[in-house]
């Protein structure tokens, strides 16, 4: 639950004004959670000028006062970084530190989700790669020919995916150490799962950007994801709750590539009423 040390409280009721259940009122002067509606999401931990709140339900130790220096992200920088981010399939044969793993998910977990469901969880996939992979191009060789025995007017735009996903089956069984079309031999991959589609998409986005800062690369396998979007085998050999969707995977390594400069982009579509 969360507390309130009532001895450290002035009564400023600056988290009554942002608490978003609206389940903290003043009592006598000092603020009191009822702890009913409260969806933990910490706001009133963040924003009480004498820290006066705590929890019981996470690690308070986690908890950082904001500083200017170690917490300002410059914009403009900001906003380069984003440009200058890249979707890398050429990578290294160096392995990936399970540390920078741990602190590409920790982007994860601290990113928003819907009513603080904090839903999203992470597989890490290293010493199973090459099952993972064989299940994933058996899976999509499966989804490529039922495609191609089925064409319609309206399928025919997924009959090169199909042949595609037929040719890397095949190309891997005549070589499973040949050509990787799936994870281009990257050491490590993150599967994204959610109850909630949106909070895996966010958390994944975040997780990029940290990707990025590490000085690794990644891509996200959107072949991935189709293999394993109702492939039983896939998700019992991941051990994905029956009430997690998978959302997204990032294929991630070190880049063994080096970019230049930005690319352009079109115009952004924006409707202004």
């Amino acid at each position: 639950m969360m507390i309130i040390d009532t001895e450290k409280c002035i009564g400023c009721k600056q988290c009554v004004k942002d608490c978003v259940a609206r389940d903290i009122e003043m009592v006598d002067g000092k603020a009191k959670i009822h702890n009913v509606t409260c969806i933990k999401c910490g706001h009133c931990i963040a924003i009480c000028p004498k820290d006066a709140v705590t929890t019981d339900e996470y690690n308070m130790e986690e908890v950082q006062n904001y500083s200017k220096d170690k917490f300002h992200v410059d914009p403009e920088n900001l906003l380069n970084f984003i440009k200058f981010r890249r979707s890398v399939r050429k990578f290294k044969k160096q392995d990936v530190e399970v540390e920078k793993l741990y602190e590409i998910i920790e982007a994860g977990r601290f990113t928003q989700t819907a009513i603080n469901m904090q839903d999203v969880s992470y597989v890490v996939v290293k010493e199973g790669l090459e099952k993972l992979k064989e299940l994933t191009l058996e899976s999509l060789k499966n989804i490529g020919e039922h495609i191609l025995a089925n064409l319609t007017p309206e399928t025919m735009v997924y009959k090169r995916y199909a042949q595609i996903w037929i040719g890397m089956y095949e190309a891997y069984k005549e070589n499973p150490k040949g050509k990787d079309g799936l994870f281009f031999n990257a050491p490590a991959v993150i599967v994204v799962t959610a109850n909630i589609e949106v909070n895996g998409s966010l958390a994944s986005s975040n997780m990029e950007l940290m990707t990025n800062a590490l000085g690794l690369g990644t891509f996200f396998s959107g072949f991935f994801v189709r293999a394993a979007q109702e492939n039983k085998e896939i998700r019992n050999f991941l051990e994905i709750k029956d009430s997690k969707q998978i959302v997204s995977c990032m294929v991630i390594g070190y880049p063994d590539i080096e970019y230049k400069r930005t690319v352009p982009r079109n115009k952004a579509d924006i409707g202004w009423k």
